[in-house]
Protein backbone atom coordinates (compact mmCIF):
# COMPACT_ATOMS: atom_id res chain seq x y z
CA UNK A 1 0.00 0.00 0.00
CA UNK A 2 1.14 3.77 -0.57
CA UNK A 3 2.40 5.17 2.78
CA UNK A 4 1.22 8.92 4.15
CA UNK A 5 3.51 10.29 7.23
CA UNK A 6 1.28 12.08 9.74
CA UNK A 7 2.25 14.53 12.44
CA UNK A 8 0.49 12.96 15.19
CA UNK A 9 0.15 14.47 18.68
CA UNK A 10 -1.95 11.42 20.09
CA UNK A 11 -4.92 14.14 20.58
CA UNK A 12 -8.47 13.75 19.24
CA UNK A 13 -8.05 15.66 15.63
CA UNK A 14 -5.02 13.63 14.47
CA UNK A 15 -5.97 10.03 15.93
CA UNK A 16 -9.22 10.13 13.55
CA UNK A 17 -6.78 11.45 11.06
CA UNK A 18 -5.15 7.50 11.16
CA UNK A 19 -8.68 5.94 10.34
CA UNK A 20 -9.40 8.49 7.86
CA UNK A 21 -6.38 8.20 5.83
CA UNK A 22 -6.71 4.46 5.97
CA UNK A 23 -10.29 3.79 5.43
CA UNK A 24 -11.10 6.72 2.74
CA UNK A 25 -7.34 6.76 0.98
CA UNK A 26 -6.53 3.08 1.50
CA UNK A 27 -3.40 4.11 2.92
CA UNK A 28 -0.43 2.56 5.37
CA UNK A 29 0.00 5.26 7.83
CA UNK A 30 3.26 6.11 9.69
CA UNK A 31 2.84 8.30 12.88
CA UNK A 32 5.24 11.28 13.90
CA UNK A 33 5.33 12.61 17.14
CA UNK A 34 8.19 15.88 17.43
CA UNK A 35 8.84 16.05 21.24
CA UNK A 36 9.00 20.33 21.66
CA UNK A 37 8.44 20.56 24.84
CA UNK A 38 5.02 19.49 25.39
CA UNK A 39 5.32 17.25 28.44
CA UNK A 40 3.18 14.28 27.18
CA UNK A 41 3.71 10.19 27.65
CA UNK A 42 5.27 9.68 24.36
CA UNK A 43 5.04 5.78 24.91
CA UNK A 44 1.62 6.56 25.69
CA UNK A 45 0.93 8.32 22.35
CA UNK A 46 3.14 5.50 20.41
CA UNK A 47 0.81 2.97 21.94
CA UNK A 48 -2.49 4.63 20.70
CA UNK A 49 -0.80 5.18 17.42
CA UNK A 50 -0.70 1.65 16.64
CA UNK A 51 -3.73 0.74 18.19
CA UNK A 52 -5.61 3.18 16.11
CA UNK A 53 -3.61 1.69 13.02
CA UNK A 54 -0.53 3.13 12.44
CA UNK A 55 2.17 0.25 11.32
CA UNK A 56 5.13 2.46 12.32
CA UNK A 57 5.64 5.25 14.66
CA UNK A 58 8.61 7.71 14.94
CA UNK A 59 9.60 9.91 17.93
CA UNK A 60 11.71 12.64 17.06
CA UNK A 61 13.12 15.01 20.23
CA UNK A 62 13.19 18.06 19.35
CA UNK A 63 13.69 20.27 22.40
CA UNK A 64 17.10 21.35 22.07
CA UNK A 65 16.29 22.22 18.30
CA UNK A 66 12.79 24.44 19.03
CA UNK A 67 14.43 25.94 21.82
CA UNK A 68 17.90 27.25 19.83
CA UNK A 69 16.36 27.98 16.08
CA UNK A 70 12.76 29.05 16.77
CA UNK A 71 12.32 30.21 20.67
CA UNK A 72 15.72 32.41 20.85
CA UNK A 73 15.54 33.90 17.57
CA UNK A 74 12.02 35.11 18.72
CA UNK A 75 13.04 36.32 21.56
CA UNK A 76 15.52 38.25 19.72
CA UNK A 77 12.52 39.54 17.63
CA UNK A 78 10.21 40.02 20.77
CA UNK A 79 7.82 38.20 19.28
CA UNK A 80 3.99 38.74 19.77
CA UNK A 81 1.74 38.68 17.18
CA UNK A 82 -0.90 41.68 17.55
CA UNK A 83 1.32 42.28 20.64
CA UNK A 84 -0.15 40.17 22.54
CA UNK A 85 0.48 36.14 21.19
CA UNK A 86 3.88 35.06 21.95
CA UNK A 87 3.85 32.19 18.99
CA UNK A 88 4.06 29.30 21.32
CA UNK A 89 2.22 27.34 18.60
CA UNK A 90 3.09 29.04 15.77
CA UNK A 91 6.98 28.69 16.16
CA UNK A 92 6.24 24.80 16.53
CA UNK A 93 4.55 24.05 13.64
CA UNK A 94 7.05 24.68 11.20
CA UNK A 95 9.58 22.52 12.91
CA UNK A 96 7.04 19.76 13.10
CA UNK A 97 6.19 19.54 9.58
CA UNK A 98 10.11 20.15 8.48
CA UNK A 99 10.63 16.71 10.54
CA UNK A 100 7.66 15.24 9.23
CA UNK A 101 8.85 15.90 5.64
CA UNK A 102 12.27 14.44 6.70
CA UNK A 103 10.30 11.24 8.01
CA UNK A 104 7.93 10.83 4.91
CA UNK A 105 11.03 11.02 2.73
CA UNK A 106 13.28 8.31 5.19
CA UNK A 107 10.26 5.90 4.81
CA UNK A 108 9.50 6.25 0.90
CA UNK A 109 6.12 7.90 1.15
CA UNK A 110 4.16 9.63 -1.46
CA UNK A 111 2.03 11.59 0.83
CA UNK A 112 1.75 13.42 4.05
CA UNK A 113 -0.58 14.34 6.47
CA UNK A 114 -1.63 16.80 9.22
CA UNK A 115 -5.23 16.96 11.50
CA UNK A 116 -5.61 21.16 11.13
CA UNK A 117 -8.78 22.33 10.37
CA UNK A 118 -9.76 24.73 7.58
CA UNK A 119 -10.50 27.52 10.06
CA UNK A 120 -7.13 28.06 11.59
CA UNK A 121 -3.49 28.89 11.00
CA UNK A 122 -2.03 25.73 11.47
CA UNK A 123 -3.13 24.21 7.96
CA UNK A 124 -0.63 26.82 6.59
CA UNK A 125 2.18 26.79 8.43
CA UNK A 126 2.18 22.87 7.63
CA UNK A 127 1.33 23.21 4.26
CA UNK A 128 3.63 26.42 3.23
CA UNK A 129 6.41 24.42 4.93
CA UNK A 130 6.04 21.43 3.99
CA UNK A 131 5.37 22.34 0.21
CA UNK A 132 8.53 24.97 0.41
CA UNK A 133 10.43 21.81 1.64
CA UNK A 134 9.53 18.91 -0.67
CA UNK A 135 6.42 20.24 -3.23
CA UNK A 136 6.55 16.14 -4.71
CA UNK A 137 5.09 15.49 -1.34
CA UNK A 138 1.04 14.97 -1.36
CA UNK A 139 -0.49 17.21 1.79
CA UNK A 140 -3.50 15.38 3.06
CA UNK A 141 -5.83 17.03 5.78
CA UNK A 142 -8.95 15.18 6.44
CA UNK A 143 -10.18 17.20 8.92
CA UNK A 144 -10.61 20.29 6.39
CA UNK A 145 -11.22 18.05 3.70
CA UNK A 146 -13.80 16.66 5.16
CA UNK A 147 -15.07 20.11 6.35
CA UNK A 148 -15.56 18.35 9.81
CA UNK A 149 -16.33 19.47 13.51
CA UNK A 150 -15.35 18.90 16.53
CA UNK A 151 -18.45 16.80 18.24
CA UNK A 152 -18.72 15.13 14.46
CA UNK A 153 -14.84 13.53 15.21
CA UNK A 154 -15.82 12.53 18.62
CA UNK A 155 -18.74 10.94 17.37
CA UNK A 156 -16.72 9.11 15.15
CA UNK A 157 -14.32 8.30 17.23
CA UNK A 158 -16.50 6.57 19.92
CA UNK A 159 -17.83 4.84 16.63
CA UNK A 160 -14.25 3.63 15.73
CA UNK A 161 -13.49 3.14 19.16
CA UNK A 162 -10.79 5.34 19.21
CA UNK A 163 -10.11 6.75 22.90
CA UNK A 164 -10.25 10.38 23.97
CA UNK A 165 -9.19 11.86 26.26
CA UNK A 166 -11.95 13.96 29.37
CA UNK A 167 -9.82 17.10 28.44
CA UNK A 168 -10.05 16.58 24.69
CA UNK A 169 -13.66 16.91 25.60
CA UNK A 170 -13.57 20.19 26.99
CA UNK A 171 -11.01 21.83 25.50
CA UNK A 172 -8.36 21.62 23.02
CA UNK A 173 -4.93 21.91 24.17
CA UNK A 174 -1.75 22.83 22.38
CA UNK A 175 1.57 23.12 24.41
CA UNK A 176 5.36 23.44 24.16
CA UNK A 177 8.48 24.84 25.91
CA UNK A 178 7.59 28.54 24.74
CA UNK A 179 3.51 28.24 26.02
CA UNK A 180 0.51 26.84 26.19
CA UNK A 181 -2.50 27.48 23.88
CA UNK A 182 -6.24 26.27 25.26
CA UNK A 183 -9.21 26.66 22.76
CA UNK A 184 -12.54 25.16 22.27
CA UNK A 185 -15.74 24.80 24.58
CA UNK A 186 -17.15 27.71 26.42
CA UNK A 187 -13.60 29.73 25.80
CA UNK A 188 -15.34 30.53 22.39
CA UNK A 189 -17.52 32.62 23.81
CA UNK A 190 -16.05 35.78 24.05
CA UNK A 191 -17.77 37.30 27.11
CA UNK A 192 -16.85 33.76 29.14
CA UNK A 193 -13.91 33.82 31.75
CA UNK A 194 -12.08 30.72 31.66
CA UNK A 195 -12.42 28.85 34.43
CA UNK A 196 -8.82 28.17 36.91
CA UNK A 197 -9.18 24.62 35.69
CA UNK A 198 -8.15 25.62 32.12
CA UNK A 199 -4.95 26.73 33.58
CA UNK A 200 -1.76 24.48 34.05
CA UNK A 201 1.04 26.59 34.91
CA UNK A 202 -0.53 29.59 36.94
CA UNK A 203 -1.17 29.89 40.76
CA UNK A 204 -4.28 31.99 41.11
CA UNK A 205 -3.61 31.75 45.21
CA UNK A 206 -0.52 32.92 45.77
CA UNK A 207 -1.00 36.79 46.87
CA UNK A 208 2.49 37.30 47.65
CA UNK A 209 4.88 39.18 45.98
CA UNK A 210 8.17 37.84 44.04
CA UNK A 211 11.22 38.67 42.02
CA UNK A 212 13.06 37.42 39.24
CA UNK A 213 16.82 38.44 37.49
CA UNK A 214 17.10 37.53 33.99
CA UNK A 215 20.34 37.91 32.69
CA UNK A 216 21.26 38.33 28.83
CA UNK A 217 24.32 38.07 26.19
CA UNK A 218 24.00 39.61 23.16
CA UNK A 219 20.13 38.83 23.04
CA UNK A 220 19.81 35.31 24.72
CA UNK A 221 18.59 34.30 27.86
CA UNK A 222 21.99 32.64 29.62
CA UNK A 223 21.01 32.99 33.48
CA UNK A 224 18.02 33.47 35.66
CA UNK A 225 18.36 34.29 39.75
CA UNK A 226 22.20 33.79 39.09
CA UNK A 227 22.22 30.81 38.12
CA UNK A 228 23.34 30.33 34.02
CA UNK A 229 21.85 27.08 33.18
CA UNK A 230 20.83 25.28 29.71
CA UNK A 231 18.35 27.76 27.66
CA UNK A 232 15.24 24.54 28.01
CA UNK A 233 15.67 24.48 31.67
CA UNK A 234 15.57 28.00 31.86
CA UNK A 235 12.48 28.49 29.94
CA UNK A 236 10.99 26.08 32.46
CA UNK A 237 12.46 27.49 35.38
CA UNK A 238 11.02 30.81 34.40
CA UNK A 239 7.98 29.21 33.33
CA UNK A 240 7.37 27.80 37.03
CA UNK A 241 8.70 30.72 39.15
CA UNK A 242 6.22 33.03 37.19
CA UNK A 243 3.29 31.50 36.73
CA UNK A 244 3.73 30.37 40.33
CA UNK A 245 2.94 34.45 40.49
CA UNK A 246 -0.03 34.64 38.09
CA UNK A 247 2.02 35.91 35.27
CA UNK A 248 1.57 34.69 31.73
CA UNK A 249 -1.76 34.23 31.01
CA UNK A 250 -2.74 36.54 27.46
CA UNK A 251 -6.73 36.74 26.44
CA UNK A 252 -7.14 38.63 23.60
CA UNK A 253 -9.48 38.67 19.65
CA UNK A 254 -6.98 37.50 17.53
CA UNK A 255 -6.72 38.23 13.77
CA UNK A 256 -6.33 35.10 12.10
CA UNK A 257 -4.49 34.54 8.51
CA UNK A 258 -7.95 33.46 6.81
CA UNK A 259 -10.02 36.63 7.76
CA UNK A 260 -11.42 35.32 11.06
CA UNK A 261 -11.08 37.06 14.21
CA UNK A 262 -11.16 34.33 17.25
CA UNK A 263 -11.08 34.47 20.98
CA UNK A 264 -7.78 33.25 22.21
CA UNK A 265 -6.35 32.23 25.49
CA UNK A 266 -2.89 31.36 25.96
CA UNK A 267 -0.52 30.59 28.83
CA UNK A 268 2.68 31.23 28.77
CA UNK A 269 4.18 32.64 32.06
CA UNK A 270 8.63 32.40 30.30
CA UNK A 271 7.62 34.18 27.03
CA UNK A 272 5.77 37.04 28.50
CA UNK A 273 8.18 37.66 31.35
CA UNK A 274 11.27 36.79 29.29
CA UNK A 275 10.03 39.10 26.42
CA UNK A 276 9.34 42.21 28.62
CA UNK A 277 13.03 42.14 30.47
CA UNK A 278 14.46 41.57 26.60
CA UNK A 279 12.45 44.65 25.73
CA UNK A 280 13.40 46.43 28.70
CA UNK A 281 17.04 45.80 27.79
CA UNK A 282 16.86 46.69 24.80
CA UNK A 283 15.98 50.52 25.75
CA UNK A 284 18.38 50.69 27.65
CA UNK A 285 21.51 49.78 25.36
CA UNK A 286 20.04 50.74 21.86
CA UNK A 287 19.57 54.19 20.51
CA UNK A 288 16.02 55.51 19.86
CA UNK A 289 16.49 55.11 16.32
CA UNK A 290 17.33 51.70 16.25
CA UNK A 291 14.66 51.01 18.48
CA UNK A 292 12.27 52.94 16.05
CA UNK A 293 12.89 50.88 13.37
CA UNK A 294 13.71 47.48 15.08
CA UNK A 295 9.83 47.64 16.60
CA UNK A 296 8.95 47.75 12.24
CA UNK A 297 10.89 44.53 11.71
CA UNK A 298 9.68 43.02 15.11
CA UNK A 299 6.55 42.95 13.81
CA UNK A 300 7.19 41.74 10.19
CA UNK A 301 9.09 38.94 11.71
CA UNK A 302 5.98 38.30 14.23
CA UNK A 303 3.61 38.66 11.45
CA UNK A 304 5.75 35.90 9.23
CA UNK A 305 6.13 33.41 12.15
CA UNK A 306 2.25 33.63 12.51
CA UNK A 307 1.66 33.64 8.80
CA UNK A 308 3.26 30.51 8.72
CA UNK A 309 6.05 32.07 6.38
CA UNK A 310 8.91 30.93 8.48
CA UNK A 311 10.30 29.81 4.94
CA UNK A 312 10.40 33.27 3.15
CA UNK A 313 13.18 34.56 2.43
CA UNK A 314 12.26 38.07 4.39
CA UNK A 315 12.48 36.01 7.39
CA UNK A 316 16.18 35.08 7.68
CA UNK A 317 16.84 38.55 5.74
CA UNK A 318 15.11 40.25 9.13
CA UNK A 319 17.24 38.04 11.50
CA UNK A 320 20.43 39.30 9.97
CA UNK A 321 19.34 42.83 11.11
CA UNK A 322 17.66 41.54 14.50
CA UNK A 323 21.11 39.43 15.19
CA UNK A 324 23.48 42.14 14.21
CA UNK A 325 21.31 44.99 17.24
CA UNK A 326 21.44 42.42 19.87
CA UNK A 327 25.46 42.57 19.54
CA UNK A 328 24.92 44.75 22.81
CA UNK A 329 22.02 43.68 24.31
CA UNK A 330 23.98 42.32 27.47
CA UNK A 331 22.62 42.65 31.24
CA UNK A 332 20.04 42.14 34.02
CA UNK A 333 16.90 43.09 34.59
CA UNK A 334 14.78 42.39 37.42
CA UNK A 335 11.31 42.00 37.57
CA UNK A 336 8.98 42.05 40.44
CA UNK A 337 5.99 39.46 40.17
CA UNK A 338 2.44 40.09 42.30
CA UNK A 339 -0.94 38.14 41.22
CA UNK A 340 -0.53 37.96 37.73
CA UNK A 341 1.34 41.23 37.00
CA UNK A 342 4.86 42.04 36.48
CA UNK A 343 7.08 45.03 35.93
CA UNK A 344 10.76 45.55 35.55
CA UNK A 345 12.25 47.14 38.74
CA UNK A 346 15.79 47.00 38.20
CA UNK A 347 18.07 46.85 35.14
CA UNK A 348 22.02 47.11 34.53
CA UNK A 349 24.62 46.34 31.53
CA UNK A 350 28.00 47.37 30.34
CA UNK A 351 26.38 48.81 27.35
CA UNK A 352 24.33 51.01 28.92
CA UNK A 353 23.34 54.50 27.04
CA UNK A 354 21.66 55.91 30.42
CA UNK A 355 24.02 58.18 31.96
CA UNK A 356 23.27 59.07 35.39
CA UNK A 357 25.53 61.81 35.47
CA UNK A 358 23.78 63.34 32.38
CA UNK A 359 20.46 62.81 33.46
CA UNK A 360 20.01 63.35 37.16
CA UNK A 361 18.80 66.69 38.30
CA UNK A 362 20.46 66.64 41.16
CA UNK A 363 24.07 68.39 41.95
CA UNK A 364 26.99 67.13 40.05
CA UNK A 365 25.54 67.07 36.62
CA UNK A 366 26.96 67.44 33.50
CA UNK A 367 24.23 68.39 31.26
CA UNK A 368 25.27 72.30 30.18
CA UNK A 369 21.78 73.65 30.10
CA UNK A 370 22.10 76.98 28.72
CA UNK A 371 22.68 75.03 25.30
CA UNK A 372 19.10 73.71 25.88
CA UNK A 373 17.31 76.91 24.61
CA UNK A 374 19.13 77.04 21.09
CA UNK A 375 17.93 73.73 20.70
CA UNK A 376 14.61 74.42 21.46
CA UNK A 377 14.15 77.37 19.49
CA UNK A 378 15.64 74.91 16.59
CA UNK A 379 13.43 72.05 17.22
CA UNK A 380 9.96 73.83 16.99
CA UNK A 381 10.92 76.12 14.41
CA UNK A 382 8.24 74.86 12.05
CA UNK A 383 5.70 74.47 13.96
CA UNK A 384 6.13 77.55 15.07
CA UNK A 385 6.32 79.67 12.06
CA UNK A 386 3.20 76.58 10.18
CA UNK A 387 1.07 78.39 13.16
CA UNK A 388 2.12 81.77 12.28
CA UNK A 389 1.04 81.54 8.92
CA UNK A 390 -2.32 79.60 9.67
CA UNK A 391 -2.79 82.68 11.87
CA UNK A 392 -2.29 85.33 9.37
CA UNK A 393 -4.19 83.34 7.13
CA UNK A 394 -7.45 83.14 9.06
CA UNK A 395 -7.05 86.86 9.71
CA UNK A 396 -6.79 88.09 5.66
CA UNK A 397 -9.89 85.05 5.76
CA UNK A 398 -12.16 87.50 8.35
CA UNK A 399 -11.31 90.61 6.61
CA UNK A 400 -12.25 89.61 3.41
CA UNK A 401 -15.63 88.10 5.05
CA UNK A 402 -16.09 91.05 6.54
CA UNK A 403 -15.85 93.38 3.35
CA UNK A 404 -18.29 91.08 1.71
CA UNK A 405 -20.97 91.96 3.62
Amino acid sequence: MVKVALAYSGGLDTSVCIRYLQKLHKMDVVTVTVDCGQDDDFKEIERRAREIGAIKHVYVDAKEEFARDYVIPSIKANGLYQGKYPLATALARPLIAAKTVEVAEKEGASAIAHGCTGKGNDQIRFDVTMRALNPELKIIAPIRDMNLTRDVEIKYAREQNIQISTEAKKYSIDLNLWGRAVEGGNIEDADFEPPEEAFKFINFKNDKAGYIELEFDAGVPVATDGKRMPITDLLQYVNDKAGGHGVGIVDHIEDRVVGIKSREVYEAPAAVTIIEAHRDLEKMVLTKHELSFKKLVDEQWSWLAYAGLWQDPLRSDLDRFIDATQKRVSGTVRIKMHRGSLRVVGRESRHSLYKNDLATYAAGSTFDQSLAKGFVELWGLQSIIANSVADAADKNSSKKERKNK
